[in-house]
């Protein structure tokens, strides 16, 4: 995510750290390369120019000028007021009164509002609420399969009458099930449109007065940019939105519509979709986005992925096996599928400090599905023996394995040398020393 903002402004950052004192002029020149990244990312212009102008206005002061680390001090500001715009108020669903709380998932087609609405459920539900999801959008009948497929993999019931009936009576109908079964959250998701139009609104504003939903959620593609800016902004003027979810986030490189949404809709997000499993949906915290922006990481986030993961008893578990060096490919194989569940190698980095000086360190540092499926492959091609000693393969192992997998001796090969690496990096991080170390390359 952001990747390219990231880059440019951790570059003025790194100038500004190493001029020690700052004058005026210095920075200007930094706010006006911050300004032009902020454009080159698609944010738009008033918020770029809002945004720079504060920094400069708390920057400049004698305070700042005068420290004795003043470009850390410019970090630090930036750092707030990314964080001001991208906090629109209250960033949490909040239920009603009386269950079951009802929230209008709502948004154009091609945004991923089916998807978003069984990965919302499953986020309720592993929060200890029970959910039930309404299949509302007729327009598509491939989307009531879709969120009853979705239902199946999260166990979630989903209400369906296929698409005879009115919407609004689906929609009622539907919410009157959840009551029935005595769940906390009717989650509706209705149709889209190509494009916004006088029938999608109206037919919408019809659903919302039937079921009167304490949240009406907006989904919006955030590789889209400002088109996403501009359709948050006509939504709410018409349907009246109490919330945002930026969809698709993690192949949104530039940052436009994140950082101008807020701003210019006045409507907070309230959640972030950061992959297509059912699990990449997460709440939304202003600071900590805004720390991954500027390059800082978010620990929070990835300490909150990596308790989803493991369990206490697997932890200690797995550190057992570091410090006494078993950790055999059977591990291994387990360990890229948890990695798969966190997002990935990619995500994870971007959510540790010092990011950029670690990624070049990691191994597989570009792990994708194609990828996983590869390694899993070949691990079941080998004998439970070679599993637990890896060490024992030799040429004739490795044509064997790579015949049963579909791969060649040289996949083998590039796997078991993977391997290695990481049992060996894994033993150091486990000592003090090698936590000394990684410190030290997270700054």
């Amino acid at each position: 995510m952001f990747e390219s903002l990231t880059e440019k402004l951790n570059g003025v950052f790194n100038r500004l750290g190493n001029q020690g004192r700052l004058t005026e002029r210095d920075v200007d020149s930094a706010l006006r390369e911050i300004r032009m990244a902020l454009l080159e990312a698609d944010v738009n212009f008033r918020v770029a120019r809002s945004f720079v102008g504060k920094i400069r206005e708390r920057a400049l002061s004698e305070d700042v000028l005068q420290s004795l680390s003043p470009g850390q001090q410019v970090v630090k500001i930036t750092n707030e007021e990314m964080t001001a715009i991208l906090d629109g108020g209250e960033n949490k669903v909040v239920p009603g009164p009386a269950a079951p709380s009802v929230i209008l998932m709502i948004g154009l087609n091609g945004s991923g509002k089916t998807t978003t609405s069984a990965k919302l459920a499953r986020h309720l539900k592993q929060a200890g609420q029970l959910p039930v999801l309404v299949a509302a959008d007729l327009n598509r009948p491939a989307a009531i399969d879709q969120l009853q497929t979705l239902g199946r993999q999260i166990e979630v019931e989903v209400y369906e009458e296929g698409t005879s009936n009115p919407t609004t009576q689906v929609a009622r109908e539907g919410v009157k099930r959840a009551t029935d079964v005595g769940a906390t959250w009717a989650i509706v998701d209705t149709a889209g449109r190509t494009q916004i139009d006088d029938d999608l609104m109206s037919e919408l504003e019809e659903v919302k007065d039937a079921v009167s939903p304490v949240e009406t959620l907006l989904v919006v593609d955030a590789m889209t940019g400002q088109d996403a800016v501009n359709a948050a902004k006509e939504f709410h003027e018409r349907i009246g939105v109490t919330g945002l979810v930026l969809s698709k986030l993690d192949g949104d490189a530039r940052g436009g519509a994140a950082l101008s949404i807020v701003s210019v809709t006045g409507v907070p997000i309230k959640f972030i979709a950061t992959g297509e499993g059912v699990d990449a949906l997460e709440e939304f915290h202003p600071d900590r986005l805004a720390s991954r922006i500027l390059g800082m990481g978010d620990m929070l986030t990835l300490i909150e992925k990596t308790q989803e993961a493991y369990n206490e008893e697997e932890a200690a578990a797995l550190e057992r096996k570091m410090r006494q060096a078993t950790f055999d490919l059977n591990d291994f194989l387990e360990q890229l599928e948890q990695v798969r569940r966190m997002g990935g190698i990619g995500q994870i980095l971007d959510m540790v400090p010092g990011m950029p000086g670690l990624k070049g360190k990691m191994p597989s540092e570009d792990l994708t599905e194609k990828q996983l499926k590869r390694t899993e492959a070949i691990v079941f091609s080998m004998t439970p023996q070679e599993r637990a000693r890896p060490e024992i393969i030799n040429g004739r192992r490795r044509r064997r394995i790579a015949q049963g997998s579909g791969t060649t001796p040289r996949d083998v090969n590039q796997l078991l040398n993977q391997f290695k690496r990481t049992r060996r990096m894994m033993r150091q991080m486990s000592s003090k020393r090698g936590m000394r170390d990684l410190m030290r390359m997270m700054g």
